[in-house]
């Protein structure tokens, strides 16, 4: 741990130097997971001609790199100061709102680059509680890491499996819930299917089930890349209670087109290496 919060120190340029040569390893030596990428990208936007798709592969190693041996190690030692200059919340207040009346909210997001910024720049903004569910990593020593980069303001992080205990204080301790809603849940759960980006694609509908049963305000949080190393989220509301009168997968199906509507903007902050569509 000593060794990464030592690299941390550097500043994020410097950082970037290690990157562009992963970058250039990733994408020119090894060529990181490209036939998964291609193949994602092919089915995502057949409308795009090959050397389209190419340019969106090629940019996405760039920010994938950037995100995770630049950006991220350095949320671990970053400053108030340079965080809320490289990160911009829009809307915080509206979320907040919601909590501060009393009722906890959640909110749902996607796998796009650099969701690890998004999970400090919330908890720096916010005014209430916000608490991240995760999936554990099975390294040990990666996944105290990344506990203490995505706590270094104050946030609180519940793994998957506690999330359930820590579901039952939600009406007697309101706070902000943020679920990363587009990964792909395993067999032993309940999931489920709809196209997405013109594949089909499980899902789970943990936020639906909650918002519903326990009549919770949904909100989408929205990431543009400004330019390197400074990023805009902007919270906008998905559904409000009462959901008396919607329809079964209402949630789920308006995230999806959402989240869609933000790869388009932006396909190459994207995670296309994830074999997000195997089902």
């Amino acid at each position: 741990m000593f060794f990464f919060r030592l690299l941390s120190y550097l500043p994020l340029p410097v950082l970037y130097l290690f990157s562009d040569l992963i970058y250039l390893i990733a994408r020119f030596v090894v060529g990181y997971r490209k036939k998964v990428i291609d193949k994602n990208l092919k089915f995502a936007f057949p409308d795009k001609t090959d050397s389209e798709r190419k340019k969106i592969r090629n940019q996405f190693y760039r920010n994938f790199t950037d995100a995770f041996f630049a950006e991220t190690l350095k949320m671990l030692t970053i400053s108030e100061k340079e965080l809320r200059r490289r990160f911009e919340v829009v809307n915080q207040e509206i979320i907040d709102a919601e909590v501060l009346k009393g009722k906890s909210a959640l909110m749902m997001a996607g796998h796009v680059f650099n969701w690890e910024m998004a999970i400090l720049g919330v908890a720096m903004n916010t005014k209430v509680t916000a608490e991240t569910v995760y999936l554990k990593l099975n390294n040990p020593f990666f996944n105290n890491l990344m506990l203490a980069i995505r706590t270094h303001f104050g946030g609180i992080m519940t793994e998957k499996r506690e999330f359930r205990k820590s579901m039952i204080t939600m009406r007697s301790q309101p706070r902000i819930v943020h679920l990363a809603a587009d990964q792909r849940p395993p067999k032993s759960e309940n999931r489920y299917q709809r196209d997405f980006l013109n594949r089909p694609a499980y899902f789970f509908e943990g936020g639906e089930f909650m918002a519903k049963k326990m009549q919770l305000p949904v909100f989408f949080g929205t990431m543009t890349k400004v330019k390197r190393g400074h990023y805009r989220f902007e919270f906008s509301k998905i559904a409000e209670p009462p959901f008396d009168t919607a329809e079964p997968h209402s949630i789920t199906d308006e995230f999806c087109h959402r989240l869609e509507n933000n790869i388009r903007q932006q396909p190459d902050l994207y995670l296309w290496s994830h074999k997000r569509w195997k089902v």
